[in-house]
């Protein structure tokens, strides 16, 4: 499967885990859900069937992978082919000190050929599509020539989907929270990248928090990379399939709660606690009626002890019954 990346759910550290991913995939069929960033080391060295165990229901799905060395690369692009990923995606844009201290991450912005030579080695390892995701530059310099002549080089290499964080990562000062807020966007130089390179298929990120935004930038791109804003209001995902994809309407918060509740009962099965899915699902009521009762019922620490799935469906019966009583009284 060769994923059309028209709109992708973010990697995001300690949250586009495989039970998140699930979750988008129910609320959005078509969009390409990314992994969070594993490390090399982590793939080499840790417990593989942990980091890369997905349910099939997940595709088209992405690993991203977080690393300098080319060996260890390519032998990761490998375990996610074997694994049955969609596609690789190599992370460029990562700002954390501790990223930076594993010499990976936005860094690598600044050594475009030792980048080159790690897609070259992945692409040369596997038969699945090999992505970069990066930032516009790093520090405190807006020159797009910076950019232009890593994406050339990248292009050169044979990259042919790029994922573009429309800011700068500042690498010294800044927290990773700060660094998605305070760099500004600047997605003309996004733009541009698409008009200087219309071979490439070149994706936004960053900042993009609604439907006319989404839209807007798929006039001069070839897809939307949405994160934060998706995972805290859902029902952006929730539409996608039908501006999107030509699909029918979208499957009300209802459906997706009772078939959140079917995972759940196989996942807690398979011991999974219930907190680890729940979690994920707190912002599918935002700004609804009863929205705040969703959230307190799904956050209740006696009740997440349980582990019983029934919780969900006991939170949607309670969250109709104010819905109800509100509508009522309106």
């Amino acid at each position: 499967m060769t994923p059309a990346h028209r709109l992708c759910t973010a990697p995001m550290m300690d949250w586009s885990d495989r039970h998140c991913r699930f979750f988008f995939r129910t609320l959005a069929p078509h969009a390409v859900v990314y992994s969070e960033m594993i490390t090399t080391g982590a793939l080499l060295h840790g417990n593989v069937t942990r980091h890369l165990d997905f349910d099939p229901a997940e595709h088209p799905v992405a690993l991203q992978v977080g690393g300098s060395d080319a060996a260890e690369l390519a032998a990761c692009a490998r375990l996610a082919e074997r694994w049955g990923y969609d596609e690789i995606n190599l992370n460029c844009g990562c700002p954390s000190e501790r990223v930076q201290r594993g010499a990976f991450g936005a860094c690598l912005m600044a050594e475009p050929e030792l980048v080159a030579d790690c897609v070259k080695a992945m692409r040369d390892a596997v038969s699945i599509p090999v992505t970069v995701k990066h930032r516009l530059g790093i520090d405190r310099v807006a020159d797009y020539g910076f950019v232009r002549r890593f994406v050339a080089t990248l292009a050169r290499a044979g990259c042919r989907t790029l994922i573009v964080h429309a800011r700068n990562a500042v690498l010294k000062g800044l927290s990773p929270k700060d660094n998605r807020e305070v760099p500004p966007l600047r997605y003309d130089e996004v733009h541009r990248l698409k008009r200087e390179f219309p071979e490439l298929e070149i994706v936004v990120n960053g900042g993009i928090a609604g439907w006319p935004q989404i839209e807007a930038e798929l006039v001069h791109v070839d897809g939307v990379m949405l994160g934060r804003a998706a995972y805290h209001d859902p029902s952006l995902l929730a539409e996608a399939d039908a501006r999107l994809f030509g699909g029918g309407p979208p499957a009300t918060a209802a459906e997706v709660v009772r078939r959140m509740h079917r995972y759940a009962v196989e996942q807690v099965a398979r011991g999974a606690p219930l907190r680890a899915i729940a979690r994920h699902m707190l912002g599918l009521y935002q700004g609804q009626p009863g929205a705040r009762a969703w959230r307190r019922l799904l956050s209740d620490a006696p009740g997440l002890a349980r582990n019983d799935p029934a919780l969900l469906l006991e939170a949607l019966d309670r969250l109709e019954a104010t819905a109800a009583l509100s509508a009522a009284a309106a």
